[in-house]
């Protein structure tokens, strides 16, 4: 059960409000989790096993990471010190759209990164997972056996 756009929003929502014991009217899609709506590394995989229990979407920290860092290898996303390099700061701009370098008040360092995830990443990066299986399940009904 993948569901609709909206169903999954939904369940995103819920998994989130659920994990860190908001309601759901106070989460919307630019509050960071971290940050803004106090979610901790263990609610976050609460959030994720919600989801994955509710739609079947497999989600997991690593999909998560792989958004963040693109694949580029840690010494390119990062330096010696932990600090975001230019290359890790251009791609965060562009899988993160409210990301802007400008605001930052200085280095951005690598702990501090997952804290820049918003809801609506979240849902976005749910509603990709979800297609993603839809097509490798249709792939997968359409191949001889």
């Amino acid at each position: 059960m993948t569901g609709t756009a909206e169903e999954l929003t939904a369940v995103v929502i819920t998994s989130i409000a659920d994990a860190i014991g908001l309601e759901e009217d106070e989460i919307h899609r630019e509050s960071t989790l971290i940050d803004e709506l106090g979610a901790e590394s263990i609610d976050m995989l609460d959030v994720m096993f919600r989801i994955h229990r509710d739609t079947e979407v497999a989600i997991s920290v690593t999909d998560v990471a792989d958004l963040l860092q693109g694949g580029i290898p840690d010494d390119e996303f990062g330096d010696e010190n932990e600090i975001v390099t230019e290359v890790g700061l251009a791609h965060l701009e562009k899988v993160l759209p409210q990301f802007d370098r400008d605001s930052l008040t200085g280095p951005l360092r690598g702990d501090q990164v997952l804290g820049l995830v918003t809801v609506g990443n979240l849902i976005d990066l749910v509603h990709l997972l979800a297609a993603r299986q839809r097509e490798a399940e249709h792939a997968a009904a359409g191949a001889p056996r």
